[in-house]
């Protein structure tokens, strides 16, 4: 179940309780002090946001090397933005963090930024599938033109893989080319899958790099083969991405359009186990 956000503010009510919980993610409760090797015990100094170990007086800052490091940006509203990214279904505009908390947009526009990043490092990129298992592979189109207003030269064309029942990988790619294409399949699907396309000519011989072949003629009106082959999967989570660059974002350029898929690649790789994910996102700053 999705962390709620009295439960988010019982947890982390204070700036000292943001810090604290870095302390503990970043160093934990059993470790020596690295200059004077005794068994840690550190104190909280006052007006810093570091810890003093009570046998030498060495400082360690847990925010070092992070995004919270030489900000004057409240901890609290670090942590309350990374809450709304991981309890949201459509994204985060960088002017809804400007509207509730109170900081420029060109800081809202980092902080979000900052976020999407470490959720798409969070994610990382498991291989997909396996022998046995289905792989749905399919591309899309986002940005540009709408139909009917031009050429598709403007939009950026993504390639999704996703594992049935399991994880989705997303890349940036230049073209719909079998160049193209299939380094990215063989780079994050392993052999003996079982891939499933539409009839695109450029997936052709993809049985030849060690998977089997299923497609599925759309321009025949169908999303399931005979045989059971589709993409009904791949194709609901482009329908999730657009809503959310449409509906929230209304525009994401080709530029940081990577970031913004990592980010929907995040919450959908934990639909599973979304109580965890602000754990997980706010232990990967400080690693």
């Amino acid at each position: 179940m999705t962390q709620t956000l009295r439960q988010f503010q019982d947890r982390f009510p204070t700036e000292e309780a943001c810090l604290d919980h870095l302390f503990q993610v970043r160093y934990g409760t059993d470790f020596e002090c690295p200059k004077c090797g005794r068994p840690a015990k550190y104190s909280r100094v006052k007006a810093r946001r570091s810890y003093q170990c009570n046998w030498c007086a060495h400082q360690v800052y847990p925010t070092a090397g992070t995004p919270f490091d030489r900000t004057r940006t409240s901890l609290r509203d670090w942590f309350y933005v990374m809450f709304l990214f991981t309890t949201t279904r459509n994204g985060v505009a960088a002017k809804r963090v400007q509207r509730e908390i109170g900081v420029t947009y060109k800081t809202a526009w980092r902080m979000c930024h900052e976020v999407r990043k470490y959720m798409a490092q969070v994610d990382g990129d498991d291989a997909l599938g396996g022998p046995g298992e289905v792989v749905e592979i399919d591309e899309t189109y986002v940005g540009g033109k709408e139909k009917g207003q031009g050429s598709m030269k403007e939009k950026t064309i993504v390639l999704g893989m996703m594992e049935r029942d399991g994880a989705v990988t997303t890349r940036v790619i230049e073209n719909v080319r079998r160049v193209t294409l299939f380094p990215h399949i063989c780079e994050n699907v392993l052999p003996g899958s079982i891939i499933n396309t539409d009839e695109l000519v450029s997936y052709k011989s993809i049985s030849l790099r060690g998977y089997r072949h299923q497609t599925v003629n759309h321009r025949e009106g169908r999303y399931v083969s005979d045989y059971g082959a589709t993409v009904n999967s791949i194709e609901g989570f482009w329908a999730l991405l657009k809503r959310g660059i449409h509906g929230t974002h209304i525009h994401v350029s080709p530029k940081h359009l990577s970031k913004y898929l990592g980010e929907f690649e995040f919450r959908w790789n934990h639909r599973h186990t979304p109580h965890l994910m602000l754990d997980r996102l706010l232990y990967s700053f400080t690693r």
